[in-house]
């Protein structure tokens, strides 16, 4: 086992000292390890990406045609942003246009033997609250009921979790789930269904909780970063976080497939610290050449995970923080891409 995982090591390549542009970006958020290769390729049967045109759809369904070249990759989406459908096409991944609340086109779906869903509604919940549960609890109920002899990874999110205190240890898989907010809930609610449809059917599958994905165009540290260069004060109610970068919470997600359970079950994929949203900031203060300034003062609670159960599966990230905070600092400091979608993680009423 020693000598297998020093191989492994050896077999990772070098992260690059920066990130030029957005292809060099995809590349690094793609890239897949020796044993996601290993794990994938020794999989059964083809992988289908429900919802693949959301923020971390296209660098997931990537790294999984790059891990394992000679499957099946399906994305299905609606395919709103121009594109996106030729740019995954062009990585070799088939696409299929699909509203999935639409049961008939649903059902017509192939039937892949691994499923990744990554469908849900965050964005607007506080405006159309009727949308958030049909999005987050009807849909999983569908594609749970549709594809009852797949595996199901499904992501969730961290917030399914109550606050708890930034002296604890973070909120574990065993945490009671009882959440502040709408949206929120009904992330409770998407966990439910498929632990309802998995019991019943059998289906193996995972629950992804996730807190919070680092791209260098989006996340807690590009808003951080570019309130600071923009001369904006840093509000520190929210005081701590958890943070992994895509790339590794791409990998996780994936090798999940190889690690279902029947029934599903959860398990928390974040960070290995937890970082003081005020450290960050200066961090990325000193990297930007520019003062930072702060409003507020830090709450004694936070949503945070505890990431131990991901790491004991899979070893820790394969980037670091201080790795994060250099490439961030530096796309924003030449005004890289921006999504344009703040996480709203100083949020605390759950009210997105």
């Amino acid at each position: 086992m020693k000598q297998e995982r020093k191989s492994d090591m050896q077999a990772t390549e070098a992260l690059p000292g920066r990130i030029a542009d957005t292809e060099a970006l995809e590349e690094i958020l793609s890239r897949p390890d020796i044993i996601l290769q290993r794990e994938l390729q020794s999989l059964d049967g083809d992988i289908m990406v429900l919802g693949v045109g959301g923020k971390m759809g296209p660098s997931l369904a990537h790294m999984a045609k790059r891990a394992a070249p000679d499957k099946r990759v399906i994305g299905v989406a609606r395919f709103s942003e121009a594109g996106l459908r030729e740019q995954l096409e062009g990585w070799g991944i088939e696409t299929i246009q699909c509203d999935l609340t639409d049961r008939k086109a649903l059902e017509a779906l192939p039937k892949a033997k691994n499923i990744v869903f990554m469908a849900g509604m965050k964005f607007g919940a506080g405006g159309d609250q009727p949308r958030t549960w049909a999005m987050n609890t009807y849909l999983p109920g569908l594609v749970a009921e549709t594809f009852t002899d797949s595996r199901i990874v499904a992501f969730s999110t961290g917030c399914v979790y109550p606050f708890v205190g930034i002296d604890e240890i973070g909120a574990t898989e065993q945490t009671p789930l009882n959440p502040p907010g709408e949206y929120a809930n009904s992330c409770v609610g998407r966990e439910r269904l498929f632990q309802y449809f998995s019991a019943q059917h059998g289906t193996p599958g995972r629950l992804i909780r996730l807190n919070y994905a680092i791209d260098l165009r989006y996340g807690v540290l590009h808003d951080l970063a570019v309130k600071i260069r923009d001369g904006k004060p840093v509000d520190l109610t929210t005081g701590h976080v958890n943070v992994i970068w895509q790339g590794d919470s791409n990998r996780y997600s994936l090798r999940a497939l190889a690690h279902a359970t029947a029934p599903t079950t959860p398990i928390n994929v974040s960070g290995p610290e937890t970082l003081s949203v005020k450290w960050l900031a200066t961090e990325l203060a000193q990297r930007l050449g520019k003062p930072v300034s702060f409003t507020g003062e830090p709450a004694k609670t936070a949503w945070l995970n505890n990431a131990a159960e991901v790491m004991r599966l899979f070893g820790y990230p394969l980037v670091s923080i201080k790795v994060m905070l250099d490439w961030v600092a530096e796309w924003v400091a030449g005004n890289g891409q921006s999504l344009n979608k703040p996480t709203k993680f100083e949020n605390r009423d759950g009210e997105y």
